[in-house]
């Protein structure tokens, strides 16, 4: 397969970061996970006093910013990314760096940054990239797009399911409100909304399972390859 990038943009908690893993898995393609680079540098900015409140120390991120890097560890088969050398896992899931995360994208040059950043990590050969802003902004010459959306109470009890299994204490309610919040947050910012790519194929993952999703990816990346 001559294919490089294949971008899965969508709302919050549509399963892209699901499919996209096992679409890279099949096809040998590196996965590039963007949500977790704006949720690293979240976490980065809560862990260092830059948000209080709903005020962002604007000048003060930048600044340190610009000293932050993603890599790849070069022990992990899995190609594991790193955010200034180290992993991170569920600490970037939670409530609160999530009720961040839509605020700090929208700022540009945390968005410059990062794509920066993602077109470097996608230079290592096949990549499949999962986002809000992949196939319009990072990669529009994509070789393949797809955009995937779901109703907003099955995303939040995806959310609620999920972070209720890793043992935190959270109201259904509040993963609801932050889910709206984030769809309006990222549709409406003035530095790379989400939207759907004219030519990007719209996937309603709702009331579809994992599998029947991933056969409709293969079935149009296969019929174009």
């Amino acid at each position: 397969m001559k294919t490089s990038v294949i971008a899965v943009d969508g709302y919050a908690s549509t399963g892209k970061s699901t499919l996209s893993k096992r679409l890279a898995d099949v096809l040998g393609f590196t996965y590039i996970d963007t949500g977790f680079m704006y949720r690293a540098v979240s976490y980065f900015a809560l862990k260092n006093g830059f948000l209080k409140e709903e005020y962002i120390q604007e000048d003060a991120l930048k600044e340190a910013l610009h000293k932050t890097s993603f890599s790849w560890s070069k022990d992990i088969p899995s190609k594991l990314m790193l955010f200034n050398g180290r992993p991170y896992g569920d600490e970037l899931r939670t409530l609160e760096v999530s009720s961040w995360v839509s605020k700090i994208a929208g700022l540009g040059f945390v968005r410059d940054h990062l794509v920066h950043q993602q077109r470097i990590l996608s230079q290592l050969g096949g990549v499949v990239m999962d986002g809000r802003d992949i196939g319009t902004v990072v990669f529009p010459e994509a070789d393949f797009k797809f955009f995937l959306v779901a109703d907003a109470e099955v995303r939040a009890t995806r959310r609620f399911d999920e972070l209720k299994a890793k043992g935190e204490k959270v109201v259904y309610q509040d993963i609801l409100k932050n889910v709206i919040d984030r769809d309006h947050q990222d549709s409406t910012r003035l530095i790379s909304p989400l939207k759907k790519a004219e030519d990007a194929l719209e996937i309603d993952t709702t009331n579809v399972s994992v599998e029947t999703v991933l056969e409709q990816m293969f079935s149009t990346i296969n019929s174009k390859s």
